[in-house]
């Protein structure tokens, strides 16, 4: 890819002198940039089907108003005292008051961000927790308050919501009344009854089965990253998608071979001995509407589901590229990093298929691995605690990209794009991740991830702050980092992912050089989106 980017600092720094004069959070808004979500061409969609997409946006409007509550408390109090109208976006982008990539609070009378969220009691320590003895408290699916006496007590989250979760069931139930697709009804009832019980194992078994409908919804308590006391609490997040089914087919074509790629991974057989299960597949759609914790700070582009380990070795896991969130991430941010913060050799090889191929695979890479710790610790969750997402997140990004340069060695798909054009594309999307920042174990695991490259010698920075890459240097790297979080996930070693954690997750002054760089540039640091009916 040629670089064709036009340097924009002269027009930037106009443009938030004038801002800065109206709100002082002009400059935090423009680092994300608006993205129109268009409405979907239904074409070859029923009116049944267009009613049931109006429905899904229902459920989901109504886990919008739960994760507000489960994240922060009240919504309309926070927005209703901030006089700024600039800082009012600010705050519906983070959904609270603490910017999510410093964990710092921007609005007044607001302490920063508690590790624990809204899971916990502000006061409850982990010794605390780890002596009290409920069985419940170690759920995903239980928020932890106190008793008028001061005790601990679990709070099922379908208790806790009860009312959202009474409504988004009728809407589901409505849905399935009127689909004509057996398979999406039977999941919608699932679904709905999951939702009641915080039992998702049947659910989450049919909506693998839902593999021929055009539509698809993601609902529900999924990640577990907001938790980052003890990375156990799981948020409530919506999707709608639309499903390219031309491209889907040519992705499904890689599912069977998902026993390949356990086996491709680098290190001890026995920390990746988990079989998934032989049902997975990969879905390429469109999305049309985010809510809760899909809509928070920065927006994913790919999806892998469910995390319940025992559907993943049952059943195996759907991976779902939201093919239009890629492109848009792409072009205006991933690219333009590149373009300015790579040297001219590198900035050739950008390739917006490569990116593509590299989300998905870090997808299809969150199925693999080891589920449970190989010495009788329990899950890897339990074992490695609140270093669990940052490690899952470093297995993710580092051992996909290592798949597509592997793929690269075991099929021809040269003609799409080359192992270096995969690496190259990886680094750029690398350098633009670091700016999330250390609040959140994404931004974690991309500055660990940068900072064990630049060890091992993978990159140097010139004085003309671009880089030059060593694509042998970094492919070997890689390898050696997911063999290694492997291993500390397969034993279970929470000394040492700790201690590698805090070792490597320190920004570095190139770190901080640049953001500076993309800062003067205008690019910004992700998007947020304005959705069109």
């Amino acid at each position: 890819m040629k670089k064709t980017f036009i340097p924009a600092a002269l027009a930037l720094l106009a443009a938030v002198s004038c801002n800065e004069t109206k709100s002082p959070f002009a400059r935090s808004v423009a680092d994300y940039a608006v993205v129109t979500i268009e409405a979907p061409d239904l074409s070859g969609i029923t009116d049944n089907g267009k009613e049931v997409l109006n429905l899904y946006r229902f459920a989901a409007d109504e886990v919008d108003a739960i994760y507000w509550q489960q994240y922060f408390g009240d919504k309309q109090a926070l927005l209703d005292g901030i006089e700024d109208p600039v800082q009012k976006t600010f705050a519906e982008i983070n959904y609270g008051p603490w910017d999510r990539s410093t964990g710092k609070s921007f609005v007044e009378g607001y302490a920063d961000a508690l590790p624990g969220a809204g899971f916990y009691p502000a006061d409850m320590t982990k010794e605390e927790f780890d002596a009290w003895d409920n069985p419940d408290k170690n759920s995903p699916y239980t928020l932890i308050r106190r008793t008028p006496d001061g005790a601990l007590e679990a709070v099922w989250y379908h208790d806790a919501y009860k009312d959202h979760i009474d409504k988004i069931g009728n809407y589901l139930k409505a849905a399935a009344d009127i689909t004509i697709k057996p398979s999406v009804a039977k999941y919608l009832l699932s679904k709905a009854d999951a939702l009641r019980t915080d039992n998702y194992y049947e659910s989450s078994l049919a909506w693998l089965d839902m593999d021929d409908s055009k539509m698809d919804l993601v609902i529900g308590p999924n990640e577990v990253t907001d938790d980052q006391l003890l990375g156990i609490k799981r948020s409530y997040e919506a999707y709608v998608l639309l499903k390219n089914e031309a491209h889907t087919n040519e992705l499904m074509q890689y599912v069977s071979r998902i026993g390949e790629f356990q086996e491709d991974l680098p290190g001890d057989p026995a920390y990746k001995a988990f079989q998934p299960g032989t049902g997975s597949n990969i879905f390429s759609c469109n999305a049309l509407y985010y809510a809760g914790k899909a809509n928070a700070g920065v927006k994913v582009i790919a999806l892998n589901l469910p995390f319940d380990t025992d559907v993943q070795r049952d059943r195996g896991t759907r991976t779902i590229l939201l093919e239009n969130i890629i492109r848009a991430k792409y072009s205006k941010i991933v690219a333009p990093c590149g373009e300015v913060l790579l040297d001219s050799y590198a900035a050739e090889h950008l390739s917006s298929d490569a990116f593509l191929w590299n989300i998905a695979f870090r997808e299809v890479a969150h199925g693999l691995g080891v589920k449970e710790t190989v010495n009788g610790l329990g899950s890897v969750e339990e074992a490695l605690g609140n270093a669990a997402p940052t490690f899952e997140e470093i297995k993710a990004n580092a051992a996909g990209v290592l798949l597509v340069c592997k793929l690269q060695n075991h099929y021809d798909i040269h003609h799409l794009f080359t192992k270096e054009d995969a690496l190259a594309t990886f680094f750029a999307s690398l350098l633009r991740s670091e700016r999330f920042g250390e609040g959140s174990a994404l931004g974690r695991a991309n500055i660990i991830i940068y900072n064990y490259l630049a060890e091992a010698g993978a990159f140097q920075r010139k004085a003309s702050n671009q880089y030059s890459l060593d694509f042998q240097k970094m492919e070997s790297a890689l390898s050696d980092l997911t063999a290694l979080v492997l291993k500390a996930q397969a034993t279970g070693d929470k000394a040492f992912a700790e201690q590698f954690e805090a070792q490597y997750s320190k920004r570095s002054a190139n770190y901080d050089a640049d953001r500076r760089c993309l800062g003067l540039e205008g690019i910004p640091a992700d998007i947020r989106f304005n959705f069109k009916r």
